[in-house]
């Protein structure tokens, strides 16, 4: 009884406002990003978008893709982009983190991503938009960084519900973010042309506010005689970038063999189940935006109704799950976005749209604090930061992947191909869980 009343470690709270400041800011650009394209298409002084559909121009006509669905494939690898970035960028931050300090690698982080919306604000044309969310893709190392954070300032008994915190940010931020965008949008376009300005100056307002809170009240979580060594770490670099060295959890060292194996399956249960669950998350707007015609208004309360389901989940449930439930809550949340997929593939109006997304939230709320507690289990006390890294990497380059193959079939196929095609395969990850040891 007496361990069902640890509390949290009050660090545990500065990551969580840390985290909601941050993806208030990210999220807030969702609901724009198909009118963003849009607006580059027709507004381009530079004109890389329209050299870009000058290149796929033939094959186009040969698939007979609609021009208009072009912003799908350039969202698709925009999106691709970013967390592609992100996933070079994250285990070498948190392998970092290991050596010099949670605390200055993860200002580093936030002062990247507040550089990053100054370019937004700024971009008059597309190139600019773009190399905005280059940056903004190699700063977003904090999620890895505060994932470890967690893990510094955690027991085993605590573990869960601080990772389900970091699931009730992001619930959060999908409430809040997408609403605010919309809105920014709404009430800029009415009165100039470059509407994208004003939200993304907000967001440049939530990333410095993020900068000061964390300097003012963060303390170093991770004490000097833990931190790993740094030519060691320098060594490991390559097992952080190479793929197969991702998936093999090279740099992973000091464990047994078991625990190996184990945490190599749970990483690949995770990149399977983002590769194809983040295709969907992806091309959702896309799909409002073009298939339902819904309005930056519209899709901010679509984003605001899934982000609701996400925090009642994770705030009543997941986050009163005892250690030794991980696993069972893990596998229902796998099992739940397989109909959710079918629903969206076969929606045809409003009704069986949401039921597909409600089921979709739902299915994100467990499964992902699930896998990833599972996850923080292994590793010593130095490298903790490392497995937090590579497991945040891994599901970086599975939403790098993803939304690309996504909005390629999204864009030649059409929408309920691809998300009836992404629920057949949904099955592989949860099976591989139920049999699993972890």
């Amino acid at each position: 009884m007496k361990e069902s009343k640890e509390k949290l470690h009050p660090t545990v709270y500065v990551v969580f406002i840390s985290l909601l400041l941050d993806l208030l800011a990210f999220t807030m650009i969702l609901p724009l990003l198909p009118s963003l394209l849009d607006h580059y298409r027709d507004n381009d002084g530079i004109g890389l978008y329209s050299w870009l559909s000058s290149q796929i121009y033939q094959y186009q006509k040969i698939v007979g893709a609609p021009e208009k669905f072009n912003s799908v494939l350039f969202g698709g690898f925009l999106g691709s982009m970013f967390s592609f970035l992100q996933f070079i960028a994250s285990p070498m931050l948190g392998g970092l983190s290991d050596v010099f300090g949670r605390r200055i690698i993860m200002l580093c982080c936030l002062v990247g991503i507040a550089f990053s919306y100054v370019l937004w604000a700024l971009s008059s044309n597309f190139l600019l938009f773009v190399l905005a969310r280059i940056i903004g893709g190699v700063s977003k190392g904090n999620v890895s960084v505060s994932m470890a954070i967690i893990t510094d300032t955690s027991s085993a008994n605590t573990r869960v519900t601080g990772m389900a915190l970091v699931g009730i940010a992001f619930s959060l931020g999908f409430i809040v973010g997408p609403m605010i965008g919309a809105m920014f949008a709404v009430w800029a376009k009415q009165r100039t042309g470059s509407w994208y300005v004003v939200p993304a100056l907000f967001a440049l307002f939530l990333s410095v506010a993020d900068i000061i809170f964390f300097w003012m009240f963060f303390k170093e979580s991770l004490p000097k005689n833990k931190r790993a060594n740094l030519s060691e770490t320098l060594e490991n670099t390559r097992y952080l970038i190479d793929p197969r060295d991702l998936f093999k959890f090279t740099a992973v060292t000091n464990i047994q063999e078991a625990d190996l194996k184990e945490l190599r399956k749970l990483g690949l249960i995770y990149f399977v189940y983002l590769f194809i669950y983040s295709g969907l998350e992806f091309t959702l707007t896309f799909l409002t935006h073009h298939v339902f015609n819904y309005t930056s208004i519209q899709q901010g309360w679509m984003f605001f109704a899934i982000g609701v389901t996400m925090a009642l989940i994770q705030g009543t449930y997941v986050r009163k799950i005892s250690p030794d439930k991980i696993k069972s809550t893990g596998i229902l949340g796998l099992w739940i976005i397989i109909p959710s997929f079918v629903c969206v593939g076969l929606a045809n109006g409003p009704l069986m749209l949401y039921l597909g997304l409600f089921l979709y939230a739902v299915s994100t709320a467990m499964v992902v604090p699930s896998i990833t507690t599972l996850a923080s289990r292994y590793g010593g006390e130095q490298q903790k930061g490392t497995v937090m890294g590579i497991f945040r990497s891994l599901g970086a380059l599975a939403r790098a992947l993803g939304p690309c193959v996504a909005s390629i079939a999204f864009w030649s196929a059409g929408s309920r191909i691809t998300y009836l095609t992404g629920s057949v395969f949904l099955f592989w990850p949860v099976l591989t869980l139920i049999n699993s040891k972890s």
